[in-house]
């Protein structure tokens, strides 16, 4: 249980929450909602421990799971299956067994001995601590969520960065935690795996906060809402489900409207009155009384619910270019043993517009990488035809330096743009004020999204690389990606699980993964979008 008393949350010395008091108990199922940039994953990160309120407390009972938008694990180098494994302290015990069974199976006399009480000692622990049965469980959990047992066997970093999310989401849920924090957990899952996961949180015992703009995940597993809202700073609790919220909120907003309207008519009156009555000496004080009985009138109201501002985009103007500005041949890509793809043609004509298909793990991350220049094929090559301008959406958002402040990344993007002109783009993103001073790292996953968008904005970019654009998005600011994505004219290579961004790119071909086979678009392929 979490229970949280005068907390307030502040960016830099923009406050995001006045001091407020709620509690997350065992069957409390939270949606926690807002526009972006609202405070959502700063709260969470807040009552996870991995920052401190500016002022309040925050008092925990029994163990949290923490999934955040972008985790980060220090160690790449551990198995997919170890690292699960560890949210209950099993990894070092079976890590320990598998030694001692090389040892048993290649010493003799004393260092085979040893390592036959050391593996007994460990298997106890092991056993103990859920055993086989807790081992079978984690790889149920890993399987319904796209990561099957050749996966668990491989380190993470060979894992593209959708696989290594999946396998925190896995260790969260794993963890048999009393709370759990979830940023966003659908990003990168299929359509079997949301749907698996729906049932889990249907299901869960303890509470749960759930940052999601999935809004069928919403309507399943959610029986409260808490509201951030950004124009008034504080937090709306709603103990009701998703569908009665947003009917409580839309009557909610009216009350408001309508009170505020009342309130403004007897002011604008009392207000009227005073002035009259400031002519004559012997009623100033009476005017002076009306009008501060007009002010308290208004300084008890609600304010009414500003239009939440969303980011205006359109991507850029493309800069000229020949026929087919990329192309690439014979691209293969393994890591260790793995082999991702191989043999893989394409050629990118001017103002085409393609998807890449593919099962999760098929390869479709590590292709754009690869057109992109992030990383090298194995074999193969990459050429760049006559004034290609590459323009790079990366959904673990690698083209962002965290290091680096908003207008330092941007300004590194557009180094032709004056200061002026970069603000202003900002601007136009929501970056305002004290806002473009704060280093990347610490964004949001949604003011992490705007931000690459905007850098794409200013790059006269020919080609679009675009994976996964409208993660985190919420659905006004979706809708001008997608809107976007209809009007640009230059070529586009998309990777989305987002059935609309397809249907709004309108796309020529298809590139499907593994196997590199290249296809023009139908509508057969649509039921492939939400699986890939």
């Amino acid at each position: 249980m979490i229970n949280a008393t005068n907390v307030e949350l502040r960016a830099g010395a923009r406050i995001l929450l006045e001091p407020a008091s709620f509690r997350v108990a065992a069957g409390d199922r939270i949606g926690l909602v807002g526009r972006n940039g609202a405070g959502k994953t700063t709260l969470t990160k807040t009552l996870a421990g991995e920052t401190q309120p500016a002022a309040g407390t925050i008092t925990r009972t029994g163990e949290v799971g923490y999934l955040p938008q972008d985790p980060r694990t220090g160690d790449l180098d551990v198995l997919a299956r170890d690292r699960i494994l560890s949210a209950r302290g099993l990894d070092v015990a079976l890590s320990g067994m598998r030694e001692a069974e090389g040892l048993m199976a290649s010493a003799s006399g004393d260092t085979a001995a040893k390592a036959m009480r050391r593996y007994s000692r460990l298997e106890t622990e092991f056993l103990t601590k859920g055993g086989y049965a807790a081992e079978a469980e984690a790889a149920t959990i890993a399987a319904s969520l796209g990561l099957p047992d050749r996966i668990l066997g491989q380190e993470l970093h060979t894992l593209s960065g959708g696989q290594r999310r999946r396998v925190e989401l896995a260790r969260i849920l794993f963890s048999d935690a009393d709370t759990l924090l979830l940023d966003e957990p659908t990003n990168h899952l299929d359509a079997d795996s949301i749907g698996w996961l729906r049932d889990f949180l249907k299901t869960y015992k303890g509470g749960f906060i759930v940052i999601s703009h999935d809004v069928g995940l919403m309507e399943a597993c959610v029986n409260k809402v808490f509201y951030l809202d950004a124009n008034r700073t504080t937090i709306d609790i709603y103990n009701v489900g998703w569908n009665a919220y947003k009917l409580q909120r839309e009557t909610d907003e009216r009350r408001r409207k309508r009170e505020r309207a009342n309130a403004e008519k007897k002011a604008d009156q009392l207000f009227s009155q005073a002035d009259k009555m400031r002519a004559k000496a012997t009623k100033t004080v009476a005017a002076q009384n009306m009008a501060r009985r007009a002010e308290k009138l208004l300084s008890g109201l609600e304010s009414e619910r500003k239009s939440d501002k969303v980011a205006k985009l359109r991507f850029p103007k493309p800069a000229p270019c020949g026929k087919t500005p990329l192309m690439a041949t014979g691209l293969s890509k393994s890591y260790g043993s793995l082999e991702i793809f191989t043999d893989v043609d394409l050629a990118i004509d001017k103002g085409s517009r393609v998807v890449i298909l593919g099962l999760n793990g098929a390869g479709k991350t590590t292709l754009l990488r690869l057109l992109g220049g992030v990383e090298d094929p194995d074999t193969g090559k990459i050429e760049p035809g006559h004034g290609l301008q590459l323009g790079y959406y990366a959904q673990e958002h690698e083209t962002l330096d965290p290091e680096r402040t908003v207008l330092e990344n941007m300004r590194s993007s557009s180094p032709d743009l004056d200061l002026v002109e970069v603000r202003k783009v900002l601007g136009s993103f929501l970056f305002s004020g004290d806002d473009v001073d704060k280093p990347a790292g610490v964004l949001s996953g949604g003011e992490k999204t705007r931000l690459a968008l905007a850098t794409l904005v200013v790059s006269k970019a020919n080609v679009l690389l675009l994976d996964e654009p409208t993660n985190n998005l919420d659905p006004a600011s979706r809708a001008e990606v997608l809107d976007a994505l209809r009007t640009y004219e230059g070529a586009v290579v998309l990777v989305t699980h987002d059935e609309g961004a397809v249907e709004a790119l309108q796309p020529e071909r298809i590139i499907l993964l593994p196997d590199g086979v290249e296809d023009l678009w139908s509508e057969d392929y649509a039921d492939l979008v939400a699986l890939a």
